[in-house]
């Protein structure tokens, strides 16, 4: 693992001990009050092209909330799992779902192409967007949510991409709120955003 990867997960440890304290201490449930330290900062701008090949930038969003999550179409369990995550807590969140904006940002911009992640994206929600782009476009979208992708050769000798898993919540800012691990349930995804909105 690369330096920048590891200070990457370092980064996503100190973020998710942040939001334990939070929890313990009695605050909102997966809402981070206050200002999160400079060094876990997370999110920033992006501009990516979604499935339908329309440029997208991050500030087209502000006003509304957004849950984002990075991972790629070839990931057929945990990725899947998680998108299917935000889309039932957003049916959880009935007509108030449409202050949230759900975003799909593939770590593998190489294989999925526009057309790759329109069929992946149409089995989770009609509101899921789903983005990628070039390589550094999606590599700069990386960065600003500190998420580590890298592709790994399996024994079979195929590849896949490992990556840090999950789900953002940002502010009608754009600024960081939350972020949702995998043992997370949709119904408290949902009871989290209900909060905000």
């Amino acid at each position: 693992m690369s330096a920048s990867a590891k200070r990457g997960v370092v980064i996503l440890l100190c973020a998710a001990a942040i939001l334990a304290a939070a929890l313990l201490h009695g605050r909102r449930p997966g809402v981070i009050s206050g200002v999160v330290p400079v060094a876990v900062q997370i999110g920033g701008p992006f501009t990516l092209i979604d499935q339908n090949g329309l440029t997208r930038t991050d500030g087209e969003f502000r006003g509304k909330l957004m849950l984002v999550y990075f991972g790629y179409t070839q990931c057929q369990e945990i990725c899947t799992t998680e998108l299917q995550s935000i889309a039932a807590a957003l049916d959880q969140l009935g007509e108030r779902q449409k202050e949230v904006q759900p975003l799909f940002i593939t770590v593998d911009p190489v294989n999925d192409t526009p057309e790759l992640l329109k069929a992946f994206a149409a089995n989770f929600s009609p509101r899921l967007l789903a983005l990628g782009g070039s390589e550094a476009q999606v590599t700069a979208a990386e960065q600003a949510y500190r998420v580590y992708a890298a592709k790994v050769r399996r024994s079979d000798g195929s590849f896949a991409i490992d990556h840090s898993s999950f789900i953002f919540l940002m502010g009608r800012d754009g600024k960081f709120l939350a972020q949702f691990g995998m043992n997370v349930p949709p119904e408290g995804i949902a009871q989290a955003i209900a909060k905000l909105l």
